[in-house]
């Protein structure tokens, strides 16, 4: 496998998988964290963003228990996503059996290659078990004392053979910053009974967009159901016009998105500039109201993609992204059943209601939306 920087990476489907749907952060956290306890030669993991803080705290404890028993601990982090990671925190990773590695580091001379970042959230121990997801290493995500401040979020537990497309993904990006080989061959998880088919799906800025390509394929194959849900949307042109097409199909497109309580306001109302035309069309659009929804989840028909790609123009535009593809009616029976339980909590957006709201919340989404569109027109062929 060549590494990201010159080849686009592509992957098969593979059977034989199991893949188990951990919502929020007081289920995938101690999950996670007990993986890395039971480790006894690897732990990799590949992370955007991670912050200082409680749960920060017991992922570094937990590295650091793993290199004392002689695990070798590869971390492979985003340097503006780690930019909250204390100095002491930093300190705590010094060990023989710890290596730590910043993707694309940031320096006034890159200009606008400073903004290509490593997106991924994937966690690999000893070549048997990975996570992947939307996800981040930060109190957000499961608050020490305020469980109803807790972000909205989705991983997923990965078992079987696509697990070596896991290791692989990790090794293409640790070579391309650091010169060497994370592992010297990867491990091939024995497959398990019954299992499920699944694909590990990537983007990789401008330069491959796997994700989005199949994405649109899927949309615009769909006969029965598109319900996604995506923290930031500021969909594509090749986006919307699969969404309309799918509708005009008869298909059930639905849209989960953030509410009033978002980390982006300015990313909301960019995208809220779009809700017309697509209500217009028949797509329906739910705002989930409890918390800060960072969920990245996609099911069309029995076909499901969660991971860390939010369906944004920026985020296929710079980023580094990774997704598990499942294709298994079990399977989207549970993320069904997630995506009802959101709808749930969530307010759906009448058109004619849509249609009356006040001038001043569309001139804030006219507003946001030039800023969008200058930006990604700034951005276009900067790379």
């Amino acid at each position: 496998m060549t590494d990201t920087k010159n080849a686009k990476v592509h992957y098969p489907w593979r059977e034989d998988n199991q893949f188990s749907l951990l919502v929020g952060g007081p289920e995938f956290f101690p999950r996670m964290l007990q993986v890395i306890a039971s480790a006894s030669e690897t732990v990799l993991l590949e992370m955007y963003l991670i912050e200082s803080g409680a749960v920060a705290s017991r992922f570094i404890e937990a590295f650091c228990d793993a290199a004392e028993r002689g695990v070798t601990v590869k971390l492979l982090l985003d340097d503006y996503g780690s930019m909250g990671l204390s100095h002491y925190d930093r300190g705590r990773l010094t060990h023989n059996n710890i290596q730590v590695a910043f993707y694309n580091r940031l320096s006034l001379g890159k200009l606008f290659n400073n903004m290509a970042r490593d997106h991924r959230k994937i966690l690999i121990c000893d070549g048997e078990v990975a996570f992947t997801g939307g996800a981040g290493i930060t109190d957000e995500f499961a608050p020490p004392d305020e469980e109803e401040d807790q972000w909205r979020e989705t991983m997923l537990e990965i078992r079987g053979p696509v697990v070596a497309d896991w290791q692989s993904l990790f090794n293409c990006v640790w070579t391309e910053t650091t010169g060497q080989r994370a592992i010297e061959a990867n491990i091939t998880p024995s497959p398990i009974e019954d299992g499920m088919l699944g694909r590990v799906a990537t983007a990789s800025g401008l330069r491959a967009q796997g994700i989005m390509r199949a994405l649109v394929q899927r949309v615009r194959g769909s006969e029965r159901r598109v319900w996604l849900s995506t923290a930031y949307f500021v969909p594509s042109w090749k986006l919307r016009r699969a969404l309309r097409y799918a509708v005009k199909k008869g298909v059930d497109v639905r849209l989960l998105l953030p509410g009033p309580k978002t980390d982006h306001p300015a990313v909301r109302l960019a995208g809220r500039r779009y809700y017309a035309a697509l209500l217009d069309h028949g797509v329906r659009i739910f705002e989930y109201q409890p918390r800060v929804l960072h969920s990245k989840a996609l099911i069309c028909d029995q076909w499901v993609s969660i991971g860390s790609s939010n369906f944004d123009r920026w985020n296929f535009r710079w980023n580094l992204e990774a997704n598990q593809s499942v294709d298994d009616a079990r399977f989207t029976e549970m993320v069904v059943a997630m995506f009802e339980r959101d709808f749930s909590d969530s307010v759906e957006i009448n058109a004619e209601q849509w249609l009356q709201r006040s001038s001043v919340a569309r001139l804030r989404e006219k507003f946001w939306g030039t800023v969008d569109l200058w930006l990604h027109k700034l951005g276009r062929g900067r790379r």
